[in-house]
């Protein structure tokens, strides 16, 4: 029998500051990557990963990523909306606002993040651990951004996204899964980001770990939109 994947939500309500002046007029969902918005791309990589459903929360610019990519049918996909509303929520109140559109257990990307590795193998690792999170790591010592987690005997030690030490190896690769119960500890319409409730979960002791062999790729940084191009154009050869 096979395992159904979970639903994904992708976090695509930021301001993108770092890409401005391109970022006042669109979102990073849309940049142009390799002549196509880069959230077809990455609708494309999730297909192809088994995803059936996702929720793609928004705020900022957020009409236009729905009017571009509409209920996801052209991406074999069946895609639904869930708006910040007049407050910017930042990730986790963005995500929590989002949870009647979701199953109990769903997974979680950044809207800026391209990443190729093995979704239904993390849902497999997600469910054997009986946990209430997943965060996938990669190996990254400072290479592609800076290391923020401390991981040691198959576990993590510590996740600072602000406060990094020399034991800091692992960087979050950006995929994550979430029991729907984990959100209890996030406040109603409120920012909050996303990594503060990690931190909680690994306090818990509810935060499994699972290392990821493929690098990440983004699309926050004029860097990260070059890297993303070059592996495209190789991936289509």
């Amino acid at each position: 029998m096979i395992t159904p994947a979970l639903p994904v939500a992708i976090l695509a309500g930021g301001l993108a500051t770092r890409l401005r002046p391109i970022t006042e007029k669109i979102p990073k969902s849309l940049l142009d990557i390799n002549g196509e918005p880069f959230i077809a791309h990455q609708l494309r990589l999730l297909r192809q990963n088994g995803i059936n459903r996702v929720v793609i929360c928004v705020g900022y610019l957020g009409e236009m990523i729905r009017d571009f990519v509409g209920d996801g049918n052209k991406f074999g996909l069946d895609v639904d909306y869930s708006f910040d509303g007049p407050l910017l929520l930042g990730t986790g109140g963005a995500l929590k606002k989002a949870l009647p559109k979701l199953n109990h257990e769903f997974f979680v990307i950044y809207g800026d993040s391209y990443l190729p590795c093995d979704y239904m193998h993390a849902q497999k690792q997600f469910v054997g651990s009986g946990k209430l999170s997943l965060m996938t790591l990669f190996h990254n010592k400072n290479m592609w951004d800076k290391s923020n987690v401390e991981f040691r005997g198959g576990a993590i030690i510590e996740y600072n996204k602000l406060k990094q030490t020399e034991s800091m190896e692992y960087i979050d690769y950006g995929l994550g899964i979430f029991k729907a119960d984990a959100f209890e500890m996030v406040p109603d319409n409120l920012n909050y980001d996303l990594s503060e409730l990690y931190k909680l979960l690994l306090q818990k002791d509810q935060l499994f770990g699972q290392v990821v062999m493929q690098r990440f790729y983004e699309v926050g940084s004029y860097t990260g939109i070059q890297e993303l191009s070059k592996y495209l154009t190789r991936s289509s050869i």
